[in-house]
């Protein structure tokens, strides 16, 4: 038996770990809780739903990477921080954050106008985050380590913008990190990428019942883990295509509706679908 293939369970029992985990931590807040107007929004149905999912992730995350002992410190350390700043920044968002101003293009456009939005903090907490895990996560030259903080930077944002329909940012969270935790050369980047399956996989059912959201500090926090995974000893080929398509993602979301592509694209509409409240 080769050593992939023994770490292959460990990634599965690390999955199932973190889903209970995620999925407890979730009726156990909501139980304490309730719903407190503080945590309650209106989604995009006028429905009203909780943001308690983003908590529970944050909190699911942090523990999972640091009981990846197979892992080196550096790389727990990594993830740790920019699943923090993900989360720390995205929750100050969703808890007095405003959807007046929008975009990166709107966030500074506003400080220009020395106006600072949490959306402007959020950029710079999410963005010092992932510096931090560029360094520590990344092998090579600062160059690449810059670069690779920039993919775990728009990893965040990206899983942001997707998080407009119950179950998106989880569904896309899972499609790109099983292939992560099955397929990487990296025994480290296997543990975080199955921590992010376990975690989306475990809020996931609740998400697409319209119970919660994932808000900001949730969307952050698993996009953030996820760009982590993708650049650990990652070459600098990889990290500079990874960071291109993410570069580009993000300036096509300033001008074109991601929910409009999918909804016009059959089988990604019968993906992004799958499972909701309202179409079963």
């Amino acid at each position: 038996m080769t050593k992939r293939s023994r770490c292959r369970p460990r990634a599965v029992r690390r999955v199932v770990a973190v889903a209970a985990t995620t999925r407890v931590l979730y009726e156990g807040t909501r139980q304490l809780v309730g719903a407190r107007q503080s945590v309650v929004r209106t989604n995009y149905r006028g429905k009203s739903v909780d943001l308690l999912g983003g908590p529970a992730i944050g909190v699911a995350v942090v523990g999972g990477v640091l009981a990846a002992g197979e892992a080196p410190v550096r790389v727990r350390a990594a993830a740790t921080i920019a699943a923090v700043a993900g989360a720390v920044a995205g929750g100050l968002d969703d808890a007095v954050g405003s959807s007046d101003v929008r975009g990166f293009r709107g966030h500074l456009g506003a400080l220009r106008s020395r106006q600072v939005t949490t959306g402007a903090v959020k950029i710079g907490v999410i963005g010092a985050g992932a510096a931090a895990a560029g360094l520590l996560a990344a092998r090579g030259g600062l160059i690449r380590r810059a670069a690779a903080g920039g993919v775990v930077a728009l990893s965040a944002n990206l899983a942001n913008l997707l998080d407009l329909r119950p179950g998106r940012a989880l569904k896309s969270a899972m499609l790109v990190g099983v292939p992560l935790a099955a397929s990487s050369n990296s025994i480290a980047a296997r543990q975080i990428s199955a921590v992010s399956v376990g975690a989306s996989a475990g809020l996931l059912p609740v998400d697409l019942r319209e119970r919660t959201m994932l808000g900001d500090a949730g969307a952050n926090c698993i996009g953030a883990l996820l760009g982590t995974a993708a650049i650990v000893d990652a070459s600098g080929r990889r990290i500079a295509l990874a960071l291109a398509g993410l570069a580009g993602l993000t300036v096509v979301s300033e001008f074109v509706s991601f929910s409009s592509v999918i909804e016009n694209n059959a089988v990604l509409r019968a993906i992004d679908r799958a499972g909701r409240s309202e179409v079963t």
